[in-house]
Protein backbone atom coordinates (compact mmCIF):
# COMPACT_ATOMS: atom_id res chain seq x y z
CA UNK A 1 0.00 0.00 0.00
CA UNK A 2 1.44 3.12 -0.97
CA UNK A 3 0.82 6.33 1.89
CA UNK A 4 0.05 8.81 -1.00
CA UNK A 5 -3.00 8.55 -3.43
CA UNK A 6 -3.08 12.04 -4.71
CA UNK A 7 -6.46 11.96 -3.87
CA UNK A 8 -6.67 14.85 -0.95
CA UNK A 9 -4.62 17.18 -3.58
CA UNK A 10 -7.43 19.39 -4.33
CA UNK A 11 -8.63 19.62 -0.46
CA UNK A 12 -10.80 16.59 -0.35
CA UNK A 13 -10.76 13.61 1.18
CA UNK A 14 -13.17 10.03 1.02
CA UNK A 15 -15.52 9.27 4.14
CA UNK A 16 -16.13 5.77 5.07
CA UNK A 17 -18.24 4.65 1.98
CA UNK A 18 -16.14 6.28 -0.65
CA UNK A 19 -18.17 9.96 -0.89
CA UNK A 20 -15.76 12.81 -0.92
CA UNK A 21 -16.03 15.68 1.31
CA UNK A 22 -13.58 18.73 1.95
CA UNK A 23 -10.80 18.39 4.78
CA UNK A 24 -12.78 21.32 6.47
CA UNK A 25 -15.97 19.29 6.89
CA UNK A 26 -17.63 18.98 10.04
CA UNK A 27 -17.78 15.73 9.41
CA UNK A 28 -13.61 15.46 9.02
CA UNK A 29 -13.45 17.94 11.34
CA UNK A 30 -15.08 16.01 14.28
CA UNK A 31 -12.73 12.40 13.07
CA UNK A 32 -10.14 14.25 12.59
CA UNK A 33 -9.87 15.91 15.99
CA UNK A 34 -10.64 11.92 17.51
CA UNK A 35 -7.88 11.22 15.57
CA UNK A 36 -5.65 14.26 17.56
CA UNK A 37 -7.49 13.28 20.88
CA UNK A 38 -5.85 9.08 20.38
CA UNK A 39 -2.44 10.94 19.49
CA UNK A 40 -1.98 12.86 22.33
CA UNK A 41 -3.47 10.40 24.75
CA UNK A 42 -0.60 7.78 23.21
CA UNK A 43 1.78 11.22 23.85
CA UNK A 44 0.42 10.50 27.69
CA UNK A 45 0.79 6.59 27.80
CA UNK A 46 4.01 6.70 26.11
CA UNK A 47 5.34 9.14 29.39
CA UNK A 48 3.44 7.40 31.82
CA UNK A 49 4.92 3.87 30.61
CA UNK A 50 8.23 5.13 31.94
CA UNK A 51 6.74 6.17 35.42
CA UNK A 52 5.68 2.32 35.43
CA UNK A 53 2.04 3.58 35.80
CA UNK A 54 0.75 0.71 33.86
CA UNK A 55 -3.07 -0.10 35.02
CA UNK A 56 -3.03 4.09 33.44
CA UNK A 57 -1.58 2.81 30.77
CA UNK A 58 -3.36 -0.22 30.31
CA UNK A 59 -6.76 2.21 30.42
CA UNK A 60 -5.46 4.96 28.18
CA UNK A 61 -4.58 1.69 25.53
CA UNK A 62 -8.22 0.58 25.67
CA UNK A 63 -9.72 3.89 25.21
CA UNK A 64 -7.13 4.56 22.43
CA UNK A 65 -8.73 1.10 20.45
CA UNK A 66 -12.56 2.95 21.19
CA UNK A 67 -11.44 6.02 19.75
CA UNK A 68 -10.34 4.63 16.58
CA UNK A 69 -14.24 3.12 16.40
CA UNK A 70 -15.57 6.48 17.48
CA UNK A 71 -13.38 8.18 14.36
CA UNK A 72 -14.88 5.85 11.63
CA UNK A 73 -18.32 6.05 12.96
CA UNK A 74 -17.96 10.14 12.52
CA UNK A 75 -16.49 9.24 9.51
CA UNK A 76 -19.12 7.65 7.78
CA UNK A 77 -22.48 8.55 6.57
CA UNK A 78 -25.34 6.43 8.35
CA UNK A 79 -26.72 4.35 6.06
CA UNK A 80 -28.17 0.71 5.71
CA UNK A 81 -24.31 -1.02 4.59
CA UNK A 82 -22.47 0.62 7.68
CA UNK A 83 -22.42 -1.03 11.10
CA UNK A 84 -21.64 1.08 13.75
CA UNK A 85 -18.52 0.04 15.72
CA UNK A 86 -19.39 2.35 18.87
CA UNK A 87 -21.08 0.20 21.55
CA UNK A 88 -24.41 1.74 23.03
CA UNK A 89 -23.10 1.51 26.42
CA UNK A 90 -19.05 2.69 25.35
CA UNK A 91 -19.73 5.70 27.87
CA UNK A 92 -20.92 3.60 30.58
CA UNK A 93 -17.99 1.47 30.76
CA UNK A 94 -15.93 4.34 31.48
CA UNK A 95 -17.79 5.47 34.58
CA UNK A 96 -16.08 2.80 36.47
CA UNK A 97 -12.93 3.31 35.84
CA UNK A 98 -14.03 7.61 36.70
CA UNK A 99 -15.14 6.08 40.10
CA UNK A 100 -11.77 3.88 40.78
CA UNK A 101 -9.57 6.84 40.13
CA UNK A 102 -11.43 9.44 41.57
CA UNK A 103 -10.92 8.19 44.81
CA UNK A 104 -7.30 8.08 44.48
CA UNK A 105 -7.66 11.96 44.78
CA UNK A 106 -8.70 14.69 47.59
CA UNK A 107 -12.38 15.75 46.92
CA UNK A 108 -12.35 19.47 45.20
CA UNK A 109 -14.83 22.12 45.25
CA UNK A 110 -13.77 24.85 42.92
CA UNK A 111 -11.82 24.04 39.25
CA UNK A 112 -8.62 23.62 39.50
CA UNK A 113 -5.26 24.84 37.09
CA UNK A 114 -4.74 22.41 34.97
CA UNK A 115 -0.49 21.00 35.34
CA UNK A 116 1.34 19.43 38.41
CA UNK A 117 3.56 16.48 36.96
CA UNK A 118 4.23 16.04 33.26
CA UNK A 119 2.19 13.09 33.47
CA UNK A 120 -0.89 14.64 34.60
CA UNK A 121 -0.01 17.58 32.25
CA UNK A 122 -0.28 15.42 29.24
CA UNK A 123 -3.54 14.06 30.54
CA UNK A 124 -5.23 17.37 30.76
CA UNK A 125 -4.09 18.35 27.54
CA UNK A 126 -5.56 15.21 26.51
CA UNK A 127 -9.03 16.13 27.73
CA UNK A 128 -9.32 18.82 26.39
CA UNK A 129 -8.47 17.87 23.07
CA UNK A 130 -11.14 15.65 23.77
CA UNK A 131 -13.42 18.40 24.73
CA UNK A 132 -12.82 19.99 21.41
CA UNK A 133 -13.67 16.53 19.43
CA UNK A 134 -17.19 16.71 21.64
CA UNK A 135 -17.53 20.42 20.14
CA UNK A 136 -16.19 19.28 16.80
CA UNK A 137 -19.33 16.22 16.85
CA UNK A 138 -21.79 18.38 18.07
CA UNK A 139 -21.34 20.48 15.39
CA UNK A 140 -21.62 18.00 12.76
CA UNK A 141 -24.44 16.53 14.89
CA UNK A 142 -26.14 20.10 13.98
CA UNK A 143 -26.47 19.84 10.42
CA UNK A 144 -25.64 15.52 9.94
CA UNK A 145 -27.05 12.63 11.82
CA UNK A 146 -24.53 10.84 13.47
CA UNK A 147 -24.03 7.69 15.87
CA UNK A 148 -25.08 9.00 19.34
CA UNK A 149 -23.17 6.40 21.48
CA UNK A 150 -20.13 8.50 19.80
CA UNK A 151 -20.83 11.67 21.39
CA UNK A 152 -21.84 10.13 25.00
CA UNK A 153 -18.14 8.68 24.69
CA UNK A 154 -16.48 11.86 24.22
CA UNK A 155 -18.38 13.62 26.61
CA UNK A 156 -17.61 10.67 29.74
CA UNK A 157 -14.05 10.38 28.44
CA UNK A 158 -12.92 13.92 29.03
CA UNK A 159 -14.33 13.72 32.89
CA UNK A 160 -12.03 10.63 33.06
CA UNK A 161 -9.18 12.04 32.04
CA UNK A 162 -9.79 14.94 33.98
CA UNK A 163 -9.79 12.35 36.58
CA UNK A 164 -6.79 10.12 35.41
CA UNK A 165 -4.77 13.38 35.49
CA UNK A 166 -5.57 14.18 39.18
CA UNK A 167 -5.04 10.82 40.42
CA UNK A 168 -1.14 10.94 38.95
CA UNK A 169 -0.70 14.17 40.46
CA UNK A 170 -2.33 12.20 43.80
CA UNK A 171 0.54 9.38 43.25
CA UNK A 172 2.76 11.93 43.38
CA UNK A 173 1.48 13.51 46.44
CA UNK A 174 1.36 16.67 44.20
CA UNK A 175 -1.79 19.01 45.29
CA UNK A 176 -3.93 20.23 42.66
CA UNK A 177 -4.18 24.27 42.69
CA UNK A 178 -7.20 25.77 42.72
CA UNK A 179 -8.48 28.37 40.81
CA UNK A 180 -8.53 31.38 42.81
CA UNK A 181 -11.60 33.22 41.57
CA UNK A 182 -13.83 30.19 41.59
CA UNK A 183 -16.96 29.42 43.48
CA UNK A 184 -17.31 26.26 44.78
CA UNK A 185 -18.74 24.10 41.85
CA UNK A 186 -18.22 20.35 42.38
CA UNK A 187 -20.34 18.90 45.18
Amino acid sequence: MRMYTRGGDKGQTALIGGIRRYKNDKRVEAYGTVDEAGAVIGLASSYLEQEGQTDIVDVLTTIQQTLWDVGADLAAINDEKYTFRTKEEAAAELEPWIDQFQAEADKIQKFVLRGGTLGAAHLHVACTVVRRAERRTVALMQVEEIHTPTLKYLNRLSDLLFVLARAVNARHVRKDVAYQNSTDVFR
